[in-house]
C-alpha cells in the first residue's frame, strides 16, 4: 500500500478540486450545505416537533451530521470505480483506492461539519464532559460500515447502471426511516425496536445518547452498531474479491 501512497493522495486531491470547481466558496461549502439544511429542516419540522423534544436543533443535527456523512460516502462511493475506468484500464492498482479516496473526501468533509456541530452544541447551552469522546465510536463504525456499503455498491454499478437512480430512492426511503427529523418516543416498543435494524438510525441514536442524554449505550448496543459495520466491510470486501477480475470487462 505503501507504494501507491502518492496516487492515494493525489486521488484525494484531485476529489475535491473537482467537487469545488468553480465555486466561490469552496470548500465552505461543506459546512454551509448542512446547515442549510439544517435550517430548512428547523423551519419545517420545528413547530411539530419542537415541543416534545428539548434541544431539538441539536436533536436535528444529530441526525442531518450522521445521514449527510452515510449518503456522501456511499454515493460518490458507488461510482468510484466507474469514474475511475481510465485509470483501471491502464495501470494495474487495488480497485479499492479509489473507493477510499472518495471515503477520505467524505470523512474531511464530515470532520468539518462536526467542528460546527459541537459549536450549536455550546450555543445551546449543553455541557461538555468526558463522555463526548465515546463519539469516537460512532464514527469509527460509520467509516467502516461506509466502506463496505461502497465496496457493494461500486461492484453493483459496474454491472448494472439502474443501481444509480434506485439509490436515490433508497436514500429517500431511508430518510425517513431514520428519525432525523421526529421522536421515536410516540411509537411502540415494537416499532421501536425495529429501527433499530437500520444501522444508520443506530448511529444516529448513540450520538444523541452521549450529546443530548447524558448516558452511555450498553454494551449491546455497542456490539449491534460494531456488528453493522463487520458484516457490512466483509460483505463488501467478498464481492470485490470475487469479482475483482470481471469489473474490466464491464467498464
Amino acid at each position: 500500500m505503501k507504494r501507491y501512497q502518492f496516487l492515494f493522495e493525489e486521488l484525494v486531491s484531485r476529489d475535491f478540486k473537482i467537487k469545488y470547481k468553480r465555486t466561490v466558496l469552496g470548500m465552505g461549502w461543506s459546512v454551509l450545505s448542512p446547515l442549510l439544511q439544517l435550517l430548512v429542516m428547523s423551519l419545517v419540522f420545528g413547530q411539530f416537533f419542537a415541543h416534545d423534544q428539548p434541544h431539538y436543533t441539536i436533536y436535528l443535527f444529530c441526525g442531518n451530521l450522521v445521514f449527510s456523512y452515510y449518503k456522501d460516502s456511499t454515493a460518490t462511493g458507488m461510482r468510484s470505480l466507474m469514474d475511475n475506468r481510465g485509470i483501471i484500464s491502464k495501470i494495474n492498482v487495488p480497485k479499492y483506492m479509489f473507493l477510499l479516496s472518495k471515503n477520505v473526501s467524505a470523512l474531511i468533509n464530515f470532520g468539518l461539519t462536526l467542528c460546527v456541530f459541537f459549536l450549536f452544541v455550546a450555543i445551546d447551552g449543553i455541557a461538555f464532559s468526558p463522555r463526548f469522546l465515546m463519539l469516537l465510536y460512532p464514527i469509527a463504525c460509520l467509516i467502516v460500515f461506509n466502506i463496505g456499503v461502497g465496496l457493494v455498491l461500486s461492484a453493483l454499478f459496474v454491472f448494472f447502471r439502474d443501481i444509480n437512480y434506485l439509490y436515490d430512492v433508497f436514500t429517500l426511503l431511508l430518510n425517513y426511516c431514520s428519525a432525523i427529523f421526529y421522536t421515536v418516543d410516540r411509537f411502540p416498543g415494537w416499532v421501536q425496536t425495529a429501527l433499530l435494524c437500520n444501522p444508520v438510525y443506530c448511529y444516529i441514536k448513540y450520538f444523541r445518547i452521549i450529546v443530548l442524554d447524558g448516558d452511555i449505550p450498553s454494551l449491546p448496543y455497542h456490539l449491534l452498531c460494531l456488528f453493522y459495520a463487520v458484516v457490512m466491510v466483509l460483505i463488501g470486501g467478498w464481492i470485490y474479491k470475487k469479482n475483482n477480475h470481471k469489473f474490466l470487462y464491464y467498464m
